[in-house]
């Protein structure tokens, strides 16, 4: 019992150094009682995927809250940003009817519109990966269903579908990551996000019915991603992605003389009746105000070709169940713990971004055009200087998850190697759980990106891959039968130790300089002619 009360004591105590009974604590529920499969569970088979804005995201963000204050969070609220339409898919069929008949493997792309009804025409084989390219195909699309990808040939995996990370792999991660400022790089990426339109307006321009896209995984998987989100920004026709092995069939059969015709039905559905996307938030309010917060955030919404688990219903969950943790165990911290849940993360992390701007800091200077969409992930980040908001500080430290359902096996460092020995004194009691390396580089493409763009302490957990980018990253394979119970509930635990730390340690984080505009990393490079055209 005198045991017990200790651990007890230490947990609503702030802490000066790290404290690992209060880490036991959590070891003991996180481990023992832990309903992070429950939440994951509910948020797939039950809700679905989750595309922003969509019926089954309306549908997560009530039950999120719900949860939040079951468990007895407080301040639990949604924080609206401007997003676009809403979208989602009733049912689809995509048939070869001949030279005979065939049931495709095949999703509607996001936001293409439906078709009145069946719509049946025969393919063009049109491969489009730059608006030069149009030239070739002007006068011999209309009437048809057009096939803008090139083919290509059957992949031959170099790696195992299925991985856990070695030590010696984990070794490989500690590499501090060089700066490398290339304006053509940059321009490069403008011009590519600009693509989808102008490609549906040349194809609607010609009279093409509609179009398909070649699956980018062999193996009967689907995506269906798409971008054009923003309202009166739709595409003019409706779009499929194909299964590779079903689309090379078709191109097959199309070089050889015996053209295909199939039939597509794509009864998608818009909502413009709330064109605001919404985060969520809940938080363990902290003992000292002047002490600031700290921040955990995971994305909630998801693709639709499965029902997005391990991206990011793992994620999330893992992130509700650090926060169920700490309120069961009645933590007092001496900082505030914030949970977050992030809308439009897919879609070019909007949520995550419009939250930057509002409390922590803007970019670029005041007549500078305003930036929607797609196009704000891409500009955003060029834009000089950087102004902190005058809360900028008050965030000690923000822990992203959003790598699928693996253990985690370490933490990176984002180039701040101050933090790095911070979080390896945190991680001693934790070694048994797998939680040994800490890597010094950066890690991109999720929620905390835009915190690190303006000098924040955001940071990312290194996690055994498992099938995650071989298989079910944004695919029709994401689904629950993919997530690892035992490492979910690994990974919360070590999440909720790691934020009762950071919210008792005597001192924030120690965070790198604002950032400025670099220079150019190679001013004597010249552009790819090929890339230009």
């Amino acid at each position: 019992m005198r045991h017990l009360l200790l651990a007890a004591a230490a947990i609503v105590t702030p802490a000066h150094a790290q404290d690992h009974a209060a880490t036991v604590r959590i070891m003991d529920e996180g481990l023992a009682r832990s309903q992070v499969m429950v939440t994951a569970q509910h948020l797939t088979d039950v809700i679905g995927p989750r595309l922003t804005n969509s019926p089954q995201m309306r549908a997560a963000e009530v039950w999120t809250q719900a949860r939040f204050k079951e468990w007895g969070l407080k301040n639990v609220h949604k924080e609206g940003f401007d997003f676009g339409r809403g979208w989602w898919i009733e049912r689809s069929s995509v048939r070869m009817v001949t030279p005979r008949p065939l049931q495709l493997t095949a999703i509607p792309i996001a936001w293409t519109p439906p078709t009145a009804g069946t719509l049946s025409a025969p393919i063009k084989v049109a491969p489009m990966k730059k608006a030069s390219d149009f030239a070739q195909y002007r006068g011999k699309l209309a009437g048809k269903i057009v096939l803008v990808s090139q083919p290509g040939e059957v992949s031959e995996r170099k790696r195992a579908i299925f991985e856990r990370l070695s030590d010696e792999d984990l070794g490989k991660l500690d590499s501090y990551d060089l700066p490398n400022h290339d304006p053509h790089a940059d321009a490069r990426e403008l011009k590519n996000a600009d693509f989808e339109k102008q490609r549906d307006a040349f194809l609607k321009a010609e009279g093409a019915l509609a179009y398909a896209t070649i699956s980018y995984r062999d193996g009967k998987l689907v995506h269906g991603e798409g971008y054009m989100f923003e309202a009166g920004k739709s595409p003019t026709l409706p779009g499929v992605q194909i299964a590779a092995e079903d689309y090379r069939r078709l191109a097959r059969l199309a070089k050889i003389g015996q053209t295909p015709t199939l039939e597509i039905i794509s009864d998608v559905r818009y909502d413009d009746s709330d064109q605001q996307a919404y985060n969520i938030f809940a938080e363990i309010p902290g003992t000292d105000p002047k002490a600031g917060y700290v921040m955990a955030g995971a994305h909630l919404d998801s693709w639709v070709a499965g029902d997005g688990a391990t991206d990011n219903a793992a994620g999330s969950a893992v992130v509700m169940e650090a926060a169920r943790i700490l309120a069961k165990l009645n933590v007092r911290p001496k900082r505030t713990i914030r949970f977050a849940l992030w809308s439009g993360e897919e879609q070019a992390l909007l949520g995550s971004l419009a939250w930057v701007e509002k409390n922590l800091a803007t970019r670029g200077n005041a007549g500078d055009p305003p930036l929607t969409g797609e196009r704000r992930y891409y500009e955003w980040p060029k834009r000089w200087p950087i102004n902190p908001r005058p809360g900028y500080s008050e965030l000690a430290a923000y822990f992203n998850v959003d790598n699928g359902s693996g253990r985690f096996r370490g933490i990176y460092a984002e180039n701040n190697p101050q933090a790095a020995a911070t979080f390896r004194e945190w991680m001693v009691p934790l070694q048994g759980l797998g939680m040994t390396t800490v890597a010094a580089g950066r890690t991109d493409g999720t929620d905390h990106v835009f915190m690190q763009s303006v000098g924040a302490p955001g940071f990312q957990f290194i996690q055994d891959p498992l099938e995650y980018s071989s298989r079910t990253h944004h695919s029709s394979a994401d689904t629950f039968d993919h997530l690892k119970a035992e490492d979910m509930r690994q990974g919360a635990t070590v999440l909720a130790a790691f934020l009762l730390n950071a919210a008792n340690a005597a001192k924030p984080l120690p965070r790198p300089p604002l950032p400025t505009q670099p220079a150019v990393t190679n001013p004597f490079s010249y552009p790819d002619p090929e890339e230009t055209n």
